[in-house]
């Protein structure tokens, strides 16, 4: 089974199925979202949306929210064989409200786990309330925004909490971006610590990560924003055929979200 541990919906999602089908991809971990750049037909619209990124990764307004969660729910209701989802929470809440929309938005749609959680620069720690609320939901994973503007210090913040909550697997996504050293030797030390390897630009990142953490990287797209034709390709070249391949480019995942 092959699985993309890092996609967004798409709109439309036609587009997005077939670039699934191109890669040879079974099924993909779903995040909901606010900007859609898939849409953007020139500089100007293609601004607009990576507007609305910049917000969300700031910590900025919540605007369009409510939708993102429709789009997200029809997607995961038309294609339930292609889409494995995980659902968002709000960072900006309290330990009560953070349980309780777990509970309510995460276990009580049946979804995979929690993300993509995308703290301010210099703020991982605002997603501890997040790990205390997976504590009690028998090792839900949480995944963690990892590219630009996420800093060095906020990927030792998260192998820290990571080290906090042990039973909680906690997803860096696309490598940690410039901090994928950092991430890797954190990673290595640190048993529930996880990288998914979606967006990195340097062979040898990857390469290195995959034989540092043959069990605990995932093959992953970051669609639209990358290609699962591009990434699956990037494991390819840099692992031989065999098991810690196919680990990578599906069987880890499956391992841990309890795929049959």
């Amino acid at each position: 089974m092959i699985l993309d541990a890092h996609s967004h919906v798409h709109d439309p999602l036609g587009p997005q199925l077939s670039a699934l089908d191109d890669a040879g991809v079974d099924r993909a971990v779903l995040f909901l979202t606010r900007p859609h750049p898939e849409r953007a037909t020139d500089t100007a619209s293609l601004r607009r949306e990576m507007s609305v990124l910049e917000g969300a990764l700031s910590g900025g307004a919540r605007d369009g929210y409510a939708e993102a969660w429709r789009e997200f729910d029809a997607a995961l209701a038309a294609h339930p064989d292609r889409f494995l989802g995980f659902g968002a929470v709000r960072l900006d809440r309290s330990l009560d409200e953070t349980m309780a929309a777990v509970e309510r938005d995460v276990v009580g749609r049946g979804l995979y786990g929690i993300g993509e959680l995308t703290p301010p620069p210099d703020r991982a720690d605002l997603i501890e309330p997040v790990l205390q609320a997976a504590c009690g939901h028998a090792g839900l994973p949480v995944v963690v925004h990892g590219y630009a503007p996420t800093t060095a210090s906020d990927v030792r913040t998260l192998a820290a909490l990571a080290a906090r909550y042990p039973h909680v697997p906690l997803i860096i996504s696309q490598l940690a971006g410039a901090n994928w050293l950092d991430a890797i030797e954190l990673a290595r030390d640190t048993p529930n610590l996880h990288l998914e390897l979606s967006t990195a630009q340097i062979a040898f990142a990857v390469r290195l990560a995959i034989q540092e953490l043959p069990t605990r990287t995932f093959f992953g797209s970051d669609a639209p924003y990358g290609d699962p034709v591009v990434a699956r390709t990037m494991v390819e070249r840099v692992t031989p055929r065999g098991e810690v391949r196919e680990r990578v480019l599906g069987e880890n995942l499956a391992e841990l979200l309890g795929l049959g």
